[in-house]
């Protein structure tokens, strides 16, 4: 692609973003930034949310690892399904009723001050790593289709990403990430559609042949009964309503944008409605990948090494003008929905739940706000630079190994706090929430060793989760020491 025409294509998707964030953020105050004034209509929630959800992780990850997965990762999209139930009907409804902001509110009222504290910090890191990989891989493509041809470094390239979404964010917040989602969830699934249309009538294929052609590939196998592998159904669906219910309820950057609706009922047709359309989207992701693998071989044109090169490959070098278009908007719009509201939700969760913000003095909260919301941007710099000094393997395979290991404290701490009702020596959760990730890493890295060849795939943060479960028990306060205090 011409860099002249990348760079108008560019330039005119971020004049249309900054339009749209000043149009939703006239008259913005804190508050707005925080909850869009809870008047958010549930149907552009749940179509924006898709947008986040995807990245630019399944964007570009999803389809190259059909060549080694086939479509095994659709049973993890099974439980995600799952998952999402659990949020809009035991979730949610917890939360409306204590009409929270942060989420991790919760922990405190339920469990104590450094239950809560822990509960923030584990997001904060976990979010953001999380966001840096993902912008990581998308600043790759664009250092590769336009930053690259002019001798602009790759950390050039990702200062100018975040000072972009620092720049439509920093005064509407949350009620502008609503609203450049559904935009930007619309450029990325035209992409998607556009891609899969033009390889099947490249090869002259009606749909219906389209689909038959999918099924009978080797890439289509979508269940894998090997209890011993790292993608069994069972460690996979399980692994799938875990880490939906970690990386989506009880995620503030998820979560925020639920709370914007008026209610609890448009909350939860947010959730249901989303859902669907997400399992949906997901498979197209998946026959994407297996058509990608299909003209790859046919055209002779040689796999990638790395996964993740395979469909900005084909996309940019191989199709025609327009398919390259659309996914270099659909990459872009899939790093900025992302990592947009991850940056948002990172200042939202730090200003609430670290530096007391409800409590501070009105002339003050705008500066303090201003200064988290950078803070936080030049936090992600650094983290994508050290990624990139060393990450050495698929982009979808190590946000959800790093998943496994912070989010895990937050499943056992919400678990915990939902399923039970005993207090706990509150002062000792920080070494429960240390020792649990500890652990979890170290039967990971040992798990063949130790049982008979099984490998810990997803699965792993349920482990995590369990284990702080298990440390949080531990320190309960028994009956006894209840009565005597009384």
């Amino acid at each position: 692609m011409n860099p002249l025409l990348v760079a108008a294509l560019l330039s005119g998707y971020f004049l249309i973003l900054l339009l749209v964030a000043y149009l939703t953020s006239r008259s913005a105050t804190t508050e707005t930034f925080f909850t869009a004034n809870r008047k958010s209509p549930w149907f552009v929630v749940a179509f924006g949310m898709i947008g986040t959800t995807i990245s630019g992780v399944t964007f570009i990850s999803v389809p190259g690892e059909v060549g080694h997965s086939a479509f095994t990762y659709f049973q993890f999209v099974m439980g995600n399904f799952v998952g999402y139930l659990v949020i809009a009907f035991l979730l949610l409804p917890v939360y409306y009723r204590m009409n929270l902001i942060s989420i991790y509110s919760y922990l405190e009222e339920r469990l104590g001050f450094f239950s809560y504290k822990s509960g923030s910090f584990f997001f904060l890191l976990s979010r953001t790593i999380g966001a840096a990989f993902r912008m990581y891989l998308v600043a790759e493509v664009l250092q590769l289709a336009f930053f690259a041809h002019f001798g602009i470094p790759f950390g050039v390239t990702v200062l100018i990403s975040i000072f972009l979404i620092w720049i439509y964010t920093t005064k509407g917040g949350v009620k502008t990430i609503i609203w450049t989602d559904s935009l930007q969830t619309i450029f990325l699934v035209s992409a998607v559609v556009l891609t899969i249309y033009f390889v099947f009538k490249n090869f002259g294929w009606g749909f219906t042949e389209m689909i038959g052609k999918v099924a009978d590939s080797p890439h289509s196998k979508v269940f894998d009964w090997d209890w011993r592998s790292g993608k069994f159904f069972f460690k996979q669906f399980l692994a799938g309503i875990f880490i939906t219910i970690v990386m989506s309820g009880l995620d503030q950057d998820m979560m925020q944008k639920n709370l914007t609706c008026k209610n609890l009922k448009e909350a939860r047709k947010n959730m249901l409605t989303f859902s669907v359309i997400f399992v949906g989207v997901v498979w197209m992701f998946l026959t994407l990948g297996a058509l990608l693998y299909i003209y790859a071989e046919s055209h002779q044109i040689p796999i990638p090494q790395k996964s993740d090169d395979l469909y900005p490959l084909l996309a940019i070098n191989h199709m025609n003008l327009m398919i390259g278009i659309f996914f270099l908007l659909g990459i872009t719009a899939a790093n900025y929905a992302s990592a947009d509201s991850a940056l948002t939700s990172l200042t939202t969760a730090f200003c609430i739940d670290f530096l007391n913000f409800g409590k501070r003095a009105d002339q003050h909260k705008k500066q303090i706000l201003r200064t988290t919301h950078i803070g936080f941007s030049l936090l992600l710099f650094f983290v994508i630079m050290i990624f990139k000094a060393v990450n050495d393997q698929s982009v979808v395979m190590a946000v959800f190994k790093v998943a496994g290991l912070t989010y895990g404290p937050l499943l056992g701490l919400f678990g915990f706090g939902l399923l039970t009702k005993y207090r706990i020596q509150d002062r000792y959760v920080p070494i429960v929430v240390a020792i649990a990730p500890i652990l979890s890493w170290l039967l990971n890295f040992f798990s063949e060793r130790m049982f008979n060849g099984y490998q810990i795939g997803f699965e792993l943060i349920i482990i995590n989760g369990a284990l702080t479960f298990i440390g949080l028990f531990l320190i309960r306060i028994r009956q006894e020491k209840l009565v005597k205090n009384c």
